[in-house]
């Protein structure tokens, strides 16, 4: 969707590829995308560990979340650099959430593991 935006934008700004720049608009517009491209490894590795090592739905949830939030950051990014802002901001701290649940499946795999000790199962007991 992102890449289509970025050629409806170059044929607008008359900016043909191999160029990267030309009006402020396309400049924002190619920017936000490539910011995207650029967070996509990030975000797969961090929401396949959530959801392999803490909670599948816990992750699809966060996952679908920063789709949007990245949605609304593209789209802000194209009208000013400061729209970006919110976008971002909801990013961040979606990729936060998702390391933190990542990080906590990890240790609680380890855990479990070598000193047979399960954080998810007291957790359980206890709820």
């Amino acid at each position: 969707h992102f890449a289509w935006l970025v050629w409806k934008s170059r044929m607008k700004h008359k900016v043909m590829p191999p160029a990267v720049t030309g009006a402020p608009e396309f400049d924002r517009t190619f920017r936000a995308q490539q910011n995207c491209v650029e967070f996509y490894p990030i975000f797969l590795t961090v929401l396949w560990t959530a959801g392999c090592f803490f909670n599948q739905e816990l992750a699809s949830f966060l996952g679908v979340l920063y789709v949007f939030a990245r949605y609304k950051y593209f789209h802000g990014y194209v009208q000013s650099v400061k729209g970006r802002l919110t976008g971002f901001y909801l990013n961040l701290i979606i990729l936060i959430c998702l390391i933190t649940l990542g990080a906590a499946g990890i240790v609680n795999s380890f855990l479990d593991e070598y000193l047979d000790f399960s954080i998810m199962k007291k957790l359980r007991k206890l709820f």
